[in-house]
């Protein structure tokens, strides 16, 4: 008898310890947030390597906050990489905040519905803290993400050549005059007056179709701009009669690494943007004895007033709406806006939030390195150049299309003029598709 007594009362506990930890169990399963079964964990996707700021970002974040842990995760920002990051948003796999690098990808995901709509949360003015800009990544006049780093795209130029041949640093300039400079700093002795990274050559065509329309008014195409041929006979002159700039075929297929040639003194300028001060800052594995410039992206169009240049703001952070700790991951996209991002400008991340004072951004940027730089066009090309900017919002079927036609210009393939025919022709081709 004692015995079964003995079973009873441990069956009886049994089933109390099952119902006990039934109660608590359905949050710690999950974390989610309020579930009291340990810090919250976050996870945020970014084509960012974590050496260069993230991992010290959130190590930071982490120290601060025992409550809410969050873990960075790399993809890479090319095709397959946005396909991996898409994948795990749409399989519900562990995503809960991600950085989306182009308006495209953003608006593909917001479709998806797995970008969080920021206006459920009323504490943070986007537009107040990031400025007029920040507009530029609206869908359907809604914020679905944070943009946090200003885009800055600029000529970086060689100080010591440019005092050699008495030539001043351009605040405003146009292709033509950039074009001389680059003929007269290839005959100090570099063997390029100017390479460009194929992320900015082909901004002066957008530059030019933002601001007079990349569809005329009776609903066709306007690649026939004529200053989009102007761009293309410009450059091509700069490649085969100049001999001041690579030819593109040659760049393509060799994978030119424009950034050490321009480090490395073999080109006076590069076309570029702020990441350049990631490889600039490492003077182990580019040393260089000269000073670098910067100036303002030269325009296609005489007219200043009429110049809109690519820039705005970027690193443009969602929450996965499907995320479990919503608010918590809230909380650290606006740490992270206001300043926590800070260890990123070393890579040339410049925070645009205007909680973050521009001389510690910059103080950030060049760290150790101040001295090996012109600091006054520094500023000026990230905070004192006042030109309207553009993001390019085209679908990237525009953009991959356009690529075919001028490389097949560049490499003498078709002429300047076939080549608007067929940009246009198969931009019409396209517009038609998207209106049935």
């Amino acid at each position: 008898m004692r015995n079964k007594k003995w079973l009873t009362v441990l069956t009886v506990c049994v089933l109390m310890l099952g119902v006990l930890g039934g109660c608590g169990g359905n949050n710690k399963a999950d974390g989610g947030e309020g579930s009291g079964s340990g810090p919250v964990k976050l996870t945020m996707w970014g084509a960012v390597p974590p050496e260069n700021g993230p991992q010290e970002v959130m190590d930071t974040w982490n120290a601060e906050h025992p409550d809410i842990q969050v873990e960075y995760v790399r993809f890479v920002n090319d095709d397959d990489g946005n396909l991996k990051l898409d994948t795990a948003l749409s399989t519900g796999q562990n995503v809960d905040l991600y950085v989306n690098y182009t308006l495209t990808n953003l608006d593909k995901r917001v479709k998806g519905n797995i970008a969080l709509d920021l206006s459920e949360y009323t504490d943070y003015n986007i537009d107040e803290k990031m400025g007029a800009d920040a507009a530029s990544w609206k869908v359907d006049d809604k914020y679905y993400g944070m943009p946090t780093k200003k885009n800055s795209f600029f000529f970086a130029l060689n100080k010591e050549a440019l005092d050699k041949a008495g030539l001043a640093i351009p605040t405003a300039w146009t292709w033509d005059e950039a074009r001389e400079y680059a003929v007269k700093l290839k005959a100090e002795g570099f063997k390029y007056g100017l390479v460009q990274h194929t992320a900015s050559l082909v901004d002066p065509l957008d530059s030019v179709l933002v601001k007079d329309g990349y569809v005329k008014a009776d609903g066709t195409s306007n690649m026939d701009d004529p200053l989009v041929t102007k761009w293309l006979e410009t450059l091509n002159g700069m490649m085969k009669d100049d001999l001041t700039t690579p030819p593109l075929g040659e760049q393509l297929t060799s994978k030119m690494p424009v950034e050490n040639m321009f480090l490395g003194g073999e080109s006076a300028m590069i076309n570029i943007g702020e990441w350049l001060i990631r490889s600039s800052n490492n003077t182990t594995e580019f040393p260089r004895d000269f000073q670098i410039a910067f100036a303002p992206v030269p325009r296609l169009t005489g007219n200043e007033a009429d110049f809109v240049k690519s820039g705005g703001l970027g690193d443009f952070i969602s929450i996965n709406s499907k995320s479990k700790n919503k608010d918590a991951a809230w909380e650290f996209l606006k740490w992270y806006a206001d300043g926590g991002m800070l260890p990123m400008a070393a890579g040339g991340r410049l925070p645009s939030s205007n909680a973050v004072d521009q001389q510690t951004a910059i103080d950030h940027l060049l760290g150790d390195h101040a001295d090996s730089y012109d600091k006054k066009s520094l500023e000026f090309v990230l905070y004192n150049d006042k030109t309207p900017t553009f993001v390019r919002g085209i679908a990237q079927e525009i953009v991959d299309m356009r690529a075919q036609e001028y490389e097949k210009y560049f490499l003498g393939n078709q002429t300047a003029a076939e080549t608007v025919q067929n940009m246009v022709k198969r931009h019409n081709d396209f517009l038609k598709l998207q209106g049935k």
